[in-house]
């Protein structure tokens, strides 16, 4: 179980496991936000607290990217999952995107980080 938090901790959050992995993407919104992503399906993602917790809905507005609006970190986000199989998103079913630099007490440097060319591939 790793736990985390905006910078002012209004906005806390827990996840089940650590991150195998985190993505670098570098798409507009992640170029300026600098997160680093790990994913997780809702049963492995529960939020503890969202009292500062704003939503930013963009281009699409599939994608609900959430962050707290007294001290501005970006927390998570949460989207459809996108099937590979059929080359289409499934509404019906959603991941959580989480910022893994916000996780509390957690050596970030050791997990392999999987970039994506974002602005080129959506």
């Amino acid at each position: 179980m790793l736990r985390g938090a905006c910078h002012c901790g209004a906005v806390r959050f827990e996840v089940s496991r650590a991150p195998d992995e985190v993505t670098d993407c570098n798409c507009t919104y992640c170029a300026k936000r600098g997160g680093l992503w790990a994913y997780y399906r809702p049963e492995e993602f529960s939020l503890i607290s969202d009292e500062g917790q704003s939503t930013y809905l963009w281009n699409d507005r599939i994608v609900n990217h959430h962050f707290c609006s007294v001290c501005g970190c970006s927390t998570f986000g949460d989207s459809p999952v996108w099937d590979a199989a059929r080359e289409q998103i499934d509404f019906s079913r959603r991941k959580f995107i989480v910022n893994a630099r916000l996780f509390d007490d957690f050596d970030l440097s050791s997990v392999p980080v999987r970039h994506f060319d974002g602005r080129n591939e959506i």
